[in-house]
């Protein structure tokens, strides 16, 4: 399968191949309704998603390491040296694969990289998408609460909307990419504050909360009675009332994003809309759930999740035979 996905995407050199392909392997073992919805795209489109992910997942496992006898110093060192190889393969041609700058056989530690190089060529994609993503990842070293709401969008701009803005290229419109833009950032922020409600449990794990302080004051809500909640195993009246604020606003963002689908191009949209309704449903489950995260996780069952991808693969089929495409 990721053979044929290869070369419908043109991609022959082996040492780039085997780059793509540990980026699939990454996207289907860490993210799971992501990975499935990618299978709604075209097969030339899909090694590039998978690359951009494999990148993203490569930042944020030095982000998570949090073994003990790691310092964050050393883990603000790894995420430099990663930005600094990327930066120098994308504006300088050094490393990478033969087939993406033809300097030499790629480096078999960098396989991520090799593949997100050649992606962003391909596409066009601007290293400074890559610079404010990193400028995200670089926040979570330090930083662990936001105090209102324009600190957490400033994160969110670079965690989450960047990717979307991202996607914009290999997804396609049907207009000025510009058009589209806006709502593809704002999908990427619909899709991160989703997790954010559904993982306020683990975060305060890691010592984070991602929600805006001043908006959860506001119900009477701090840090630590969301400890509390998480000790006891219960969701406070104060923090449902906040949590479902945050759940609201979440909710209008979706509504936003979704009027961006019809600018995109007509085969990526059943891609973008399966995902949009498998994310926004995770809000539907903490709804139904009552807002009681501190004991269970909001999850889409995978029969669902199998629904929404085979009618969306139906959707795809017939719109790239209405719509081909030559690579």
């Amino acid at each position: 399968m990721i053979g044929s996905e290869l070369d419908a995407a043109g991609v022959h050199d082996p040492a780039l191949r085997d780059a793509y392909r540990r980026c699939r392997l990454i996207n289907a073992r860490h993210g799971r309704t992501f990975f499935l919805a990618t299978r709604l795209l075209a097969p030339e489109q899909r090694p590039a998603v998978h690359a951009l992910y494999g990148f993203a997942r490569q930042a944020d496992d030095i982000l998570d390491d949090f073994d003990p006898v790691i310092p964050i110093s050393e883990r603000a060192d790894n995420l430099q040296r990663l930005a600094t190889r990327l930066f120098n393969r994308m504006t300088k041609g050094t490393g990478g694969s033969a087939e993406s700058n033809g300097h030499g056989p790629a480096d078999p530690d960098d396989k991520a990289l090799d593949a997100v190089v050649h992606t962003a060529r391909r596409y066009g994609i601007a290293w400074e998408l890559f610079d404010d993503f990193l400028a995200s990842m670089r926040m979570d070293l330090t930083v662990t609460d936001y105090p209102d709401r324009a600190a957490l969008d400033r994160y969110m701009y670079g965690s989450a909307e960047v990717i979307g803005l991202q996607m914009v290229p290999i997804l396609g419109t049907v207009g000025p990419r510009e058009d589209a833009a806006p709502y593809a950032a704002a999908l990427g922020k619909a899709f991160q504050l989703t997790n954010f409600l559904r993982d306020v449990n683990e975060d305060l794990e890691r010592g984070r909360v991602y929600l805006p302080a001043d908006e959860l004051a506001a119900h009477g809500v701090d840090r630590e009675l969301l400890q509390w909640c998480r000790a006891n195993g219960r969701t406070d009246a104060r923090v449902r009332s906040a949590l479902a604020e945050q759940h609201a606003a979440a909710r209008r963002i979706y509504d936003y994003a979704e009027g961006g689908i019809a600018l995109l191009a007509p085969r990526s949209r059943p891609c973008v809309s399966a995902a949009q309704v498998l994310y926004s449903e995770i809000l539907d489950r903490i709804e139904e759930i009552d807002f009681d995260i501190f004991t269970q996780r909001a999850t889409v069952g995978t029969g669902r999740r199998l629904q929404v991808a085979g009618a969306g693969l139906v959707r795809a089929w017939r719109a790239r035979m209405a719509n081909p495409v030559k690579v």
